[in-house]
């Protein structure tokens, strides 16, 4: 159609040509969007999951060296959501880090901020986070899903109502004659 519009001059099947694909990239992005949402929705719920698979690994091969990369996460998540453990501190009684060390403590990061002397000891642990970093990682996760998927449906509305205002103009147009006499030649003074 496009073509066709450019070999014969006409200007009117060239246009055509371009709102027809015009319409078919946003139908795409629409669709997108849609699949997004209806995505983000059904594997909100499967995040629990995976962060519990993931977290008990990395926790598993905490070692306490800084340039160790699970070793550098885990202390900061902890830090920064305030949390010490899967579940609570007692978890890491179970992992080989603090079988290896012997010294009956867990990681620095589990230390409140508002413990000054604090040395991660189970024996004072009124200065350690006593919740798990699991249930806030996954509450984290599960936040930023649900930015995603509002923003995903703001723009599919946005879009939905601007393809609306474009279907009420081209309906207007075929009952204007100034647009009549633009598609005409004709001229309108």
């Amino acid at each position: 159609m496009g073509q066709c519009g450019i070999t014969s001059s006409k200007t009117v099947l060239v246009f055509l040509n371009l709102i027809f694909w015009f319409v078919i990239i946003l139908l795409l992005v629409f669709v997108t969007e849609v699949v997004v949402v209806v995505l983000g929705y059904i594997y909100r719920a499967k995040v629990e999951n995976e962060v519990d698979r993931s977290i008990q690994k990395v926790y598993k091969t905490y070692n306490g060296t800084n340039p160790d990369a699970a070793s550098r996460a885990i202390d900061y998540v902890q830090r920064q959501l305030h949390c010490c453990g899967i579940h609570n501190y007692s978890d890491w009684e179970n992992t080989d880090w603090f079988k290896e060390t012997k010294n009956q403590s867990v990681p620095l990061s589990c230390c409140r901020e508002t413990a000054g002397s604090c040395n991660g000891s189970l024996a004072h642990p009124s200065d350690l986070y006593a919740e798990g970093c699991e249930a806030l990682v996954v509450k984290k996760l599960q936040e930023i899903m649900m930015h995603v998927i509002w923003a995903a449906l703001a723009f599919a509305a946005i879009q939905l109502l601007g393809m609306l205002c474009a279907c009420i103009v081209l309906c207007r147009r075929s009952r204007d004659p100034a647009y009549e006499l633009l598609i005409t030649g004709g001229t309108y003074a």
